[in-house]
C-alpha cells in the first residue's frame, strides 16, 4: 500500500518537473542558460 502512494507521488512529481521544463514561459530563461558555456568560452580566448 505505502509503495503505491510512493510511487503515485514520484510519478506527480515527474509530471510536474516535465511540465516546468517545458513550459513555453521557461523557454527565453532556459535559452539564455544554455549559451553560458559559449559566452564563457569566448570570454576566455580573447585577449
Amino acid at each position: 500500500m505505502i509503495s503505491g502512494i510512493l510511487t503515485v507521488i514520484a510519478l506527480v512529481a515527474f509530471i510536474a518537473g516535465a511540465a516546468y521544463v517545458y513550459s513555453a514561459k521557461r523557454k527565453p530563461e532556459f535559452d539564455e542558460a544554455s549559451r553560458i558555456p559559449l559566452d564563457e568560452d569566448q570570454s576566455e580566448n580573447t585577449p
